[in-house]
């Protein structure tokens, strides 16, 4: 368990529960523990259900990878895009969680270079944080909420707004957010450490490698309405592969492997454990856990993302469990669909990548939380990964130069290699989308979703209905699967649904900020 857990753990009754907008104590004066108690606080929104347990899983829900494995009234409105911001889910609380993040960093950011009592290092790394994770606010939040027109960014608070002053108007193009963000990521990389040099008592907090690939993600998003920013995406992806700090794994599956929660693979993941963390591992598996634990059953997997693996993509079984599939789950072999043969999924599959720590018969207080309302368990979900940062580059320099980038196959070959396919790459336009689709299927931060909106796919691919398996049984065993409609053709508007409807609660506290056109 690292410091920064054992902090958020102990203090969050009294330092971490800070109103919106709040604000840390005067910081002209703290110590040196002070300071990084001041880090910490930081941190607080990943511990949160509506943040980082399902959150904007439920926007993602709306791509084609996946669909509501349970009856979920709000969560169908946001997947058939009719949803008007009032009924959304736990999506509703990234706002102010996010705001609150970017206004406490901002304190730290004004106040911190003036302190007096705390040692250049310290300082360094409390600037470096601050700067990280304002910035991480405004990219979580931007890509679902703004375009270049006609609704613009969103709201932009820094250092140097007033308090009295803060409830400003939106910017005219969300670009405004992403230079913020690449520019403060960029400030942030030369104030923080590459991870090797942390202890491993504070492993957990953001490092170098970490503010350049998430500026390389800004950028990407960025490029979707100026292309000059494909030129920054290669430049902070090649700042990460060349830094020599991270590779991939040789094996995809142990990437969702305890053991590997701090590989070189993982560029930044949320630090969770048995005690407390992120929920995410049991929000999908059967509904009730067959009773042996208590798993949800949101988001399964749909027939289609199932297909766009090739054959022979080992990433498949890593990520999607299918009928006749062995799953080993607290303990027990569950055939999937055979034994026991009812389950909760509309489409007869299930996610198997989060389920390492629910594998031994002694998971229970050992590797996943004892209270199965809190489904925290002991492997760190990942929101950014080495992997992506080669599929930024490659994108970049194929959407920049053409199709048939060398690079850019060589690129995509080594993530295919990795998942036991051929060095075969023709670096297409068509193979990228299918490498980020098949690489990231359910993974926080890589959206499907943003993907298809930024790509100009969303129409086209949401006009097609959902589907899944049927399985017929006879005398025990799998007899046929039928493929069977789990979710109609939805009608995705390009003009109004690119972006999502932001939280009115957000919309009725504010003078200034407005609606998303549509909504």
């Amino acid at each position: 368990m690292t410091f920064a857990l054992v902090l958020v753990f102990t203090s969050c009754n009294d330092f971490l529960e800070f109103e919106p907008y709040g604000q840390p104590s005067d910081l002209g004066s703290v110590s040196d523990e002070q300071a990084m108690q001041t880090v910490y606080a930081l941190y607080e929104w990943q511990y949160r259900e509506g943040t980082m347990g399902r959150g904007f899983f439920w926007y993602e829900n709306a791509s084609d990878d996946m669909v509501t494995g349970r009856t979920q009234a709000e969560a169908a409105n946001i997947k058939n895009f009719i949803d008007n911001g009032s009924m959304s889910r736990d999506v509703r609380d990234n706002w102010p969680r996010m705001y609150q993040t970017i206004n406490y960093a901002n304190r730290i950011i004004a106040e911190i270079p003036n302190a007096t009592s705390i040692s250049d290092a310290t300082k360094n790394i409390v600037l470096g944080n601050a700067f990280f994770w304002r910035a991480f606010a405004y990219l979580w939040l931007a890509p679902w909420y703004g375009d270049d027109g006609p609704n613009g960014g969103i709201p932009i608070v820094t250092e140097d707004t007033p308090t009295e002053e803060i409830d400003v108007p939106r910017p005219a193009s969300v670009l405004e957010n992403y230079r913020m963000v690449i520019n403060d990521m960029e400030r942030a990389s030369e104030y923080l450490p590459y991870f090797d040099d942390i202890p491993t008592s504070d492993w957990g907090l953001v490092h170098k490698t970490a503010a350049w690939g998430f500026a390389a993600r800004a950028a990407l998003y960025a490029a979707q309405f100026d292309a000059s920013f494909y030129d920054v995406a290669i430049s902070y992806a090649d700042k990460v592969i060349n830094s020599q700090k991270h590779r991939l794994l040789d094996s995809y599956a142990d990437v969702f492997e305890i053991e590997n929660n701090w590989s070189t693979e993982y560029i930044y993941s949320v630090t969770s454990n048995e005690i407390d963390g992120s929920k995410w591992p049991g929000i999908s598996f059967q509904n009730g856990g067959f009773g042996y634990y208590n798993t949800w059953g949101y988001f399964q997997p749909t027939l289609e993302l199932y297909n766009a693996f090739e054959e022979g993509d080992e990433r498949r079984a890593a990520t999607i469990v299918a009928p006749g599939d062995h799953v080993s789950f607290i303990g027990n072999d569950i055939i999937w669909q055979v034994n026991p043969a009812s389950t909760s999924s509309p489409t007869g599959m299930t996610l198997r990548k989060y389920l390492a720590p629910f594998r031994d018969a002694d998971a229970i207080g050992k590797t996943v939380n004892p209270d199965g309302n809190n489904m925290t368990t002991d492997l760190n979900i990942s929101l950014m990964r080495y992997a992506e940062i080669l599929l930024i580059k490659a994108e970049a320099l194929i959407w920049k130069n053409g199709e048939g980038d060398p690079v850019a196959k060589e690129l995509i070959d080594d993530i295919r290699e990795r998942a036991g396919l051929g060095r075969n790459s023709q670096a297409t336009k068509a193979q990228l989308k299918n490498e980020r689709r098949v690489e990231f299927a359910f993974e926080w931060g890589v959206w499907r979703h943003l993907d298809l909106v930024r790509w100009g796919d969303a129409q086209t691919t949401y006009a097609q209905p959902l589907h899944g398996f049927k399985v017929n049984l006879a005398n025990g065993t799998i007899a046929s699967l039928e493929e069977v409609e789990v979710w109609p053709a939805r009608r995705f508007n390009p003009s109004i649904h690119h972006v999502f409807p932001i939280p009115v609660r957000e919309i009725a506290t504010s003078e200034n900020l407005k609606q998303n056109n549509g909504y």
